[in-house]
Order: C-alpha cells, then structure tokens, then sequence
C-alpha cells in the first residue's frame, strides 16, 4: 500500500533528526489516514462467498478430562456444517533452523482444541453454522461430561508439600540437556521438553507464616540459578540490608482487537486473515501449527488492533477456522468475543519476588540475592523469571548478584510475552527496595540511582563457560535522569513544604527501566521502477507501531529519493515482501534501520554499477541523490527511472533474476518473483554489534493521596527516553506514552481475580480487569528522548515499545510510597482500600503472598 501524504517536518518539541532529511522528522503514514478514514481492513471485514461463521466451546473446569461426547444433536441442527474437536486436528510438527538443527515438537504444548482442559475457558471444540446464532445453538445441545481432576492456580501451593499439580506429570517444565555435539556435524538435536514436579519442605515454607516469600530447592539450570561476585561478603560489608517481597499481577494484554480469523482454502493453499504483529514471520508458525509446508499458506494481515506480545507470530487459536474450512469446503469467519479473548488472549504472569539488597552508605549496590516465583499458566514456559534477573543485573549494576528463579505451572488462561516481559517485574521488584534505601540513607532519588545505573558497554547477568559477561551496546540513562530531572523540576518538587495539606499528601518518584531494544541479521528488498518510483518490500507487521513505514526512510535517506515519491508493500505474503524480524522485544525499529541502512548501500552500489556501464568509467565515480546517478564534479548521468529501465536491459542481478546470496530464502523467492519490474536490489544485516542492545527510560511521576479515603490521582509524569536516534518524533512519543500507560495500569488497578475454591476466572470484561482509562492517566504527561546514537549500528536507532512499561508502573508506586510510608503495599495493583486499610491498622493488611486477590 503506498505512503504519499505530504512531509509534515515542523517539530512540536526538540528538534530531533538533525543533518537528515528524513530521519528524525515527523510526517504522516498512510496507514494512519486509512485507519481515520475507515478504509483500513481488519480480519473481521473480511468476507467470502458462502462463508459459515464458527462458536467455540469452552472448559467450565480448570483441569480435567472429557468423559463423554454426544455431537449428534447439534449435528441434525439445520444450518449446521461441522464440528472440530482435538480429534481432528494434525499432530505437532518439528521445526527446522535456518543452520539445519531439528527443533523438536512439544507434545505436551497448546494445542487449540483439547480433551484435557488444562484450564476454565479452555477451547474444546468448535462448530460451524451459517450464522453464529445457529452456531451457539448447536453448542448447548452439545452433551459433555468431565472428569475433574487436580488443579493449582496458586504457584506457592503448588510447591507445597502434597500441593495439587496442574499438570498430571507434574508442576513445572524441564529441559533435558542436548547430547555433545559431535566433530563434524550439525548440533543434535535437543531432547523433547518434559514436565516434572518440584515440591518443597514444610521447612521451606516457614517463613510465609512471617509474610516472606519461601526459598525452597531450584532444579539445576543455568537459566534458574545463577552468580557473580561475592554475596556474602556484599551483605556483610553492607551498610543497609533490606529483605522484601513483592508481588505483581497478572493482567491480560486486552487487545482492542481480539484474535478473530477468516479462512479458506483455494488451489491446496489455505488463506489466513488475522492479526498479527509479525507478518512474514507468522508464514512459517501457520505452517507448523498446520503440519503444511509454508508454501501452500496465504496470510493477510494489513492491519493489526495491537499485540503487545500476545500476537508475536498471530496465535494457535487460527488453525481452528482454516480447518473447519478444510472440513466443511466453505471459508469460515471465527469471531472472538471479549471474555472468549480474555480466556485465549495471553496475559503476563506474575511474578512472586524476594529481594534482598546491601548497600554502602553512599548508595551502592554492593550485593542482590533475589528469588523469582513465576505464575506460568499450564502451557509453553515464558522467559519472565530469567529475564527478570539479567534486567536487575543490567539496570542496576549491583557489584555481586544470586539469582534464583521457578517458573510454575498452573491451571490458569496461559501466559505469554506481555510488553517488557519479565523486565517489569523485575524493575517492580527493585525499585520499591531502591527507594526505600534512600529514605533510610538520607539519600536523594535521583542520586542512589545515578550511582548505580548502567554507562557505555555495562555489563549484565552471569559469566559464560569462558568466564566472560555479556554487556550493553551502549547506556545513556544517566544522561536521561539528570535531563529528566531539569525538565521535571525535581529538586523544587522535593523541597516542596508541606508535603501535607489537610487530607491531601503529595508525593514524588523516580524509576529507571531498560528492555532489549534490537536484533541483527535481517533482510531489506526494494524495487526502483521503470517510472523512478521506490517500493519498499515490508515484511514486518502493521501492528500499530508505524515502523513497517518508518524503517525504510532509511533507505530513501541514502538514495536521495524525496518520501512522496516512494510506495511500501506491507500485509501479505503473496506481495513479494523481505524477511523481516519477528515485530516483538523491541527489536523492529533496530534490526530494520540495519537492514533498509544494508539495502540503501546496496542500491546506490548498483546504481553507480548500471551508470558506469552505460555512461563508461568505474562505478566508484558517480553519486547519487536528487533521484539522479550522476558523476561526482559534474558531468554525465541519469534519473533513477532510466536506471531502471536499464537493470531490466542488463538482467540478472539487476532485474531480480539472481539474487544476493546471503538472504533468506523467503526474500530470494520474493525477489524472483519481482523480476523483469525495475532494479530488484535486496541486502542483509551483515554489520558488526558488540554487545547486546537495550533501550532505557527514566521516568518521574507526581501523586496526591487522600489518607482519609485512600483515593489518589496522578498529577504528573515524564518519561525520558534512551532510544538512540529517533527515528520518527511522533510515533516514538507515542510508544512512550502508550507504554508508560501499560506500564501504570499495573500499578493503579489492572489485575487478575480468581476464585481459588472453584479454580474459576472472576475478572472476565474490562470492567472487572480494569486496564487504564483515559479517566486514569496523569492529568499531565511528557516525554523527551536524548537522540544519542547508538555507536553499534549504522543508523543509531534502538527500539522503544517495551523499556517505558517498567518505570510507567515502578514511578507510581514509588510516588505513592514517598506519599503514605513504605509500610503501606507490598503487591501491586494498589487500590484505595488497601491504603485506607493499611494506614489505619499501620502495616500492609493485603495477604502478602497469595495469587490472584
């Protein structure tokens, strides 16, 4: 779809972009003006010729096993064309990495429909009608009986001696490790994930009778337990130890649009339409789940109503129409309802946290021994509990650090990557313990934090078997506190006297956050065709983020191509588009730059090649910009349309009919399919990185609480980023603000409710889970970004969704903390009765531990 709408350049705060023409500018998308416009379409305008629409079926037990199953009934319903149970569906299928390593298929893992619900709102089957009223009929005179069996949504009782299992092989997972690798030959491949069960003593769990978190037995697992430098002797030399647990929520990623999908099949392909943050890279996840070859999967996915994670490569959930499709030889629509999304639609899980802290009198970090407990849901394990510790490693540089971390399961909706995932409970964790320390030491905020943050290439988490750490690329964060704190009026905010007026207490905080900001090694395609028009092949997702556009201003930078004269080809497969990076970690906006940056060189490479061949010389005597390839000092040249034209004369790597030998075969195939259009140029990310990229935001918050009915409001909120270079002013502030607010919603209200006698969901609409509105937000918000490149790659840019989560939550809560005491909360969200309680009976009154109030 192209992007032609007029440059809008004028900057409404600092002026980012400097030395660039586009990079660092503002203007407006297309894909913005379709969404206004309503000719955006998502995967529910989509229709077909003689298309059923399909119900599904849902799990009323949080584990057990179907008994009994009477379809015949709903079967002999007029109107009725088929129903799709776990019988019908194919079996999981390897995956293959692109150095030919066997990936092996959990057996064990979700699967989209199940005889054994795992939890309440599990799918068990789905029907297909000609409407969805007939569909919902057909399903209550479906008859089903269940055996119940054992379930655990708490990850503490679990653990406990004789606790229930989610899972009838145990409450956790474990990989057994590879077998050596032998001289000569690919890596074998790892051994299936297997579920194993973890108990701890009665002994383990006496301190919960004290509010502390237990520290019972970790399996043995790089990934669960890990150290560097010297903990005891840290504590010991320590001027202050804290020891704190906390709790975070778990909350569903709410996604304005839920996970409804339209297929068909077609000439042995099947068509997908649905959402997805991800759109190459959801070809081959289709093609797993379906057990195809990516070949004979269509995909389109033009427009995506957020992910946050939950929608990284689409979601198994999809398999469900494209095979009743297949089943019933019609296209089928399934339409998820809200509460069908929230029990479907992934959530972040909480994390249960033990943190004990050294510092030095003036701040420093000197030793951390923090526990993880994770709240996993019964299937795939997510990466929370182990990122949670590198976050804290990397964010606050302590000088020696153990980390522990379990990562449970339950009978719970499952979880997935959430926005900054494991980073937000982490930095929830630390923060509260940062800010207490403070206060005890008589240290300023932004002190005990400037002391202890990252700088340049900082190192983080533990050493390999060479005995080396892993680092940052770069780390400006310091920067971004002392600007932060200028723009925010901290010291003046400080020395505000009283803090008190009446009922009325105000309160301050500070927070730092940092998530990965960017991948490397992926593809960039672009055509220059007969007419001097560009297209950019985008394989990356439009899931609201404007990087599948902003990205390939890159390469018109280079080439010297004015942006109205250039087109994007984004939303589906079948458009020749380049293999792009999955749109999830915060990694689009870096690994994209770098590979539009290798594409741009590579373009103006073979321009200078076709102008030297037709105009004589070497290539290395023309330039071009202007929409010209001319010779440098004056002299012969030609437009890009006659550059154009002319690859078509000259052929093979010119015109698409060979390609570069180092890209994906995915981009080789759209490349060919280009050919004989106009110069085909394709390049991948080949540039050197040392180091790891993260992204880092400083974030200040202001609250007012009235003590004597606990409400508070926030009254302001700045967020300064570390993003690298900015790439596009207005949708960086959008990502910035957007997220903050994710990340508040953790720490004013949004949560899970279950009822833990029943093992069912309480919290099933928003109203009950209670994501921020725009009635929530602080009255006021800001943001700014340094616009310090990165040095690690050519356009210096980093990414941004998921860095502002953690300060968004962290901020707040310690905001609220300066306000009432830090012996108020212990969990967050924080609600008004857990003030009011908590301040009359002078010490936290919510359970310290227990999941899911």
């Amino acid at each position: 779809m192209p992007s032609k709408l007029p440059e809008q350049n004028k900057p409404t705060g600092p002026e980012y972009g400097k030395g660039h023409k586009l990079i660092g500018k503002n203007y407006q998308t297309l894909d913005l003006y379709a969404k206004v416009t309503g000719r955006s379409k998502y995967a529910e305008d989509f229709r077909a010729d003689g298309m059923l629409f399909c119900k599904l079926l849902l799990s009323p037990v949080p584990h057990g096993r179907v008994k009994h199953l009477d379809l015949s009934a709903a079967l002999a319903m007029p109107g009725v064309k088929g129903i799709l149970t776990e019988d019908d569906l194919p079996a999981p299928a390897d995956s293959l990495t692109d150095n030919g390593t066997v990936i092996k298929a959990n057996k064990l893992g979700e699967r989209g429909l199940t005889n054994e619900p795992l939890y309440q709102g599990e799918p068990i089957l789905a029907v297909a009608a000609v409407d969805e009223l007939t569909a919902a009929e057909a399903i209550e005179k479906i008859k089903i009986e269940f055996e119940r069996l054992p379930f655990a949504i708490d990850p503490l009782e679990t653990l406990r001696p004789g606790g229930p299992n989610a899972r009838v092989g145990g409450n956790t997972w474990y990989r057994p490790p590879a077998p050596p690798q032998k001289p000569g030959e690919r890596p074998a491949a790892p051994p299936p994930i297997e579920v194993r069960e973890v108990k701890w003593t009665e002994a383990d769990f006496a301190e919960a009778k004290e509010g502390r978190m237990p520290m019972g037995h970790v399996p043995d697992d790089p990934a669960s337990s890990w150290s560097y430098g010297d903990v005891e002797s840290g504590f010991k030399n320590a001027a202050l130890v804290l020891d704190e647990t906390f709790v975070t929520p778990d909350t569903s990623h709410q996604c304005l649009e839920p996970r409804t999908t339209m297929a068909y099949w077609q000439n042995g392909k099947v068509h997908v339409f649905t959402g997805t943050q991800s759109m190459i890279q959801t070809v081959p996840a289709i093609a797993r789940w379906m057990n195809m070859d990516p070949s004979n999967v269509v995909l389109v996915s033009e427009y995506t109503g957020g992910g946050f994670g939950s929608k990284g490569t689409a979601a198994i959930s999809l398999i469900i129409p494209a095979l009743l499709s297949k089943k019933c030889n019609a296209p089928v629509m399934m339409r998820i309802t809200r509460e069908e999304e929230h029990f479907i639609g992934r959530a972040r899980p909480s994390l249960t946290g033990r943190m004990k802290a050294g510092f030095s009198k003036e701040g420093r970090i000197l030793a951390v021994d923090m526990f993880s407990i994770i709240n996993n849901g019964p299937y795939d394990a997510v990466g929370d509990a182990p990122t949670s510790g590198r976050i804290v490693s990397l964010l606050y540089q302590p000088q020696a650090m153990r980390f522990r971390g379990l990562t449970m399961l339950t009978n719970t909706p499952t979880r997935g990557a959430q926005s900054a995932p494991g980073g937000m409970q982490g930095i929830t964790l630390m923060e509260p313990i940062l800010a207490k320390a403070a206060r005890k030491l008589g240290l300023d905020q932004i002190a005990i934090r400037r002391i202890n943050a990252p700088e340049g290439k900082a190192p983080f988490g533990p050493a390999n078997r060479q005995g080396k750490r892993a680092y940052a690329t770069s780390s400006f964060i310091k920067q971004a506190l002392d600007q932060g704190a200028e723009k925010f009026n901290w010291n003046e905010r400080v020395a505000r006297n009283p803090k008190r007026i009446g009922t009325k207490v105000r309160g301050v905080g500070v927070s730092m956050s940092c998530y990965s900001g960017g991948s490397v090694g992926f593809d960039g395609l672009t055509l220059i065709k007969p007419d001097g028009r560009i297209c950019f092949q985008s394989g990356i997702g439009n899931l609201g983020t404007e990087s599948v556009i902003d990205v390939h201003r890159v390469t018109a930078e280079i080439l010297g191509v004015p942006w109205d004269k250039c087109d994007v080809c984004w939303g589906s497969n079948t458009k020749n588009v380049a293999w792009s990076c999955v749109s999830g970690g915060s990694q689009t906006t870096h690994a994209m730059t770098r590979a539009a940056h290798a594409v741009g060189l590579e373009a103006k490479r073979r321009l200078q090649e076709i102008a030297a061949k037709s105009l004589g010389g070497k290539p290395e005597d023309y330039e071009v910009a202007n929409e010209r390839v001319f010779r440098k000092g004056g002299g012969a040249g030609m437009t890009l349309a006659q550059a154009a034209q002319m690859a078509i004369q000259l052929g093979g790597i010119y015109d698409g009919h060979e390609t570069n030998p180092d890209v994906n075969r995915y981009t080789k195939a759209s490349a060919k399919a280009l050919a004989g259009q106009g110069l085909v140029v394709s390049a991948r990310d080949t540039y050197p990185r040392d180091g790891n990229t993260y992204s880092y935001v400083a974030t200040f918050a202001e609250v007012e609480v009235d003590v004597e009915t606990g409400k508070y409001h926030l009254v302001d909120f700045l967020a300064y980023a570390d993003v690298g270079s900015v790439l596009h002013p207005r949708a960086l502030g959008g990502q910035v603000m957007g997220r903050s607010i994710l990340g508040i919603g953790h720490a004013i209200g949004q949560k899970w409710v279950m009822d833990p006698e029943q093992g069912a969901m309480l919290s099933r609409r928003f109203h009950h889970s209670k994501p921020p509105t725009i009635l929530d937000i602080p009255a006021k918000m800001e943001w700014a970004a340094l616009d310090i490149p990165d040095p690690e790659t050519p356009v210096g840019s980093r990414g941004i969704g998921e860095p502002p989560v953690g300060g968004g939550c962290s901020a707040i809560l310690n905001a609220l903390a300066d306000a009432v005491g830090d012996e108020v909360f212990r969990r967050a969200p924080v609600n008004a009765d857990t003030i009011l309680a908590s301040l009359e009976a002078g010490h936290p009154t919510q359970h310290p531990l227990m999941a899911h109030i």
